[in-house]
C-alpha cells in the first residue's frame, strides 16, 4: 500500500512561485507513473501535470505549459511540482496521484495541498 503526502501549499502573490511535493512511502516509487491535479472551489478535478517512471517525457495541461515543471527523484521516493508565474487561477487544492500502468486507472492520491494565489 503506497502513501502519498503532498506539502508546499500556501498562500502567494500572483506572479510568485510554489514548489510542491509529494513524499511516497510504502511501495516501490520507481514503478508508478506520477501525475498531479487540482480541483478548485465549484470545479471538477482536473490534470495539471504528468511524469512516467523513468522520467522521461512529461506532459502539462495546456493552462500550466511554460510555468509549471513537474520532476522526481526516485532515490527520495518523491515528485516534485514547481509553479512559477501564478495566476490566480491557479488557486486550487493540488494533489498527486500514482498508476501502476499509464494506461490505467490511478492506484493511489494524496490528500491534496492548498495553493491559494491573491491578485
Amino acid at each position: 500500500q503506497v502513501q502519498l503526502v503532498e506539502t508546499g501549499g500556501g498562500l502567494v502573490q500572483a506572479g510568485g512561485s510554489v514548489r510542491l511535493s509529494c513524499a511516497a512511502s510504502g511501495g516501490t516509487f520507481s514503478r508508478y507513473q506520477m501525475d498531479w491535479f487540482r480541483q478548485a472551489p465549484g470545479k471538477e478535478r482536473e490534470f495539471v501535470a504528468g511524469i512516467p517512471w523513468s522520467g522521461g517525457s512529461r506532459y502539462y495541461a495546456d493552462p500550466v505549459k511554460g510555468r509549471f515543471t513537474i520532476s522526481r527523484d526516485n532515490a527520495k521516493n518523491t515528485v516534485y511540482l514547481q509553479m512559477n508565474s501564478l495566476k490566480p487561477e491557479d488557486t486550487a487544492v493540488y494533489y498527486c496521484a500514482a498508476k501502476a500502468n499509464s494506461g490505467g486507472s490511478y492506484n493511489y492520491w494524496g490528500q491534496g495541498t492548498q495553493v491559494t494565489v491573491s491578485s
